[in-house]
């Protein structure tokens, strides 16, 4: 049998770059990172394509859920309906702290006093606490989301030195319906209905023909994106560069 000179060492960039989405998936679950990966998903608009792909290898992988507690109804029970279609098992839901919310958000108004706050009690700290049993996670960005990212590797290295797979980097809007159609996906209820990005239901209003399908959130406010980036232990915000659970 031929001898593999890359088991054994620590996978990089240029043993992904070169992958297809499902073949980044098969190799990370199955060879780099068993038992030792999670994909980060918000449910939301295109959230679907991957966690179909996922399935496809491994079902019982888990899947971090950002449940921020101010979701619409909708997008929790497309996350059952989803999580049930496609055989997921371990689906772990990131809530906030209740010791947390208790003191910056005891009225849930904290989205209309600092929603930079708000967004780290309720999505970046529980995806900080969620992500640290492992050595990998999985994202959904993509470099068609925004300028930001038109160099993004499908394999990056966070702050806390996790390996961040970003198996879609090359995927196109068209290449997301396209999948979705062919492999009869179920839709988020909420695109049908004007919201082609959808976060908590305080901060996301229907987006009018023509408007980037990210106008919606945040509207009217100095802010794009939830501020999921983590260096050197500190969050921070990258203009026009929407966080990891804001487009999974």
């Amino acid at each position: 049998m031929r001898h593999d000179p890359t088991l054994g060492r620590r996978p990089g960039p240029d043993d992904y770059e070169h992958l297809g989405a499902q073949d980044v998936l098969e190799r990370a679950l199955r060879r780099d990172f068993p038992g030792r990966i999670a994909l980060v998903s918000s449910f939301g608009a295109e959230s679907v394509v991957l966690l179909h792909m996922l399935a496809q290898v491994d079902r019982h992988a888990p899947v971090l859920f950002g449940q921020t507690q101010m979701l619409f109804p909708e997008t929790l029970a497309y996350q059952r309906e989803v999580a049930e279609t496609l055989g997921l098992t371990d689906v772990r839901h990131m809530t906030p702290d209740p010791a947390e919310t208790a003191v910056h958000d005891p009225d849930g108004g904290l989205n209309r006093r600092d929603d930079d706050l708000c967004c780290h009690i309720r999505k970046v700290a529980p995806l900080e606490r969620a992500l640290a049993p492992f050595d990998a996670w999985i994202t959904g960005r993509k470099r068609a989301q925004s300028a930001t990212r038109a160099a993004l590797s499908v394999m990056e290295t966070d702050a806390a030195g996790r390996v961040k797979l970003n198996p879609l980097a090359d995927w196109r809007a068209d290449d997301l319906r396209a999948y979705m159609a062919a492999h009869r996906l179920p839709p988020h209820p909420l695109v049908a209905q004007g919201f082609p990005s959808i976060g908590c239901l305080p901060c996301t209003t229907r987006v009018a023909p023509g408007e980037n399908p990210r106008a919606g959130r945040w509207r009217g406010r100095d802010k794009e994106e939830c501020g999921i980036h983590i260096v050197d232990g500190r969050v921070v915000r990258a203009p026009g560069d929407a966080g990891p659970m804001d487009r999974l």
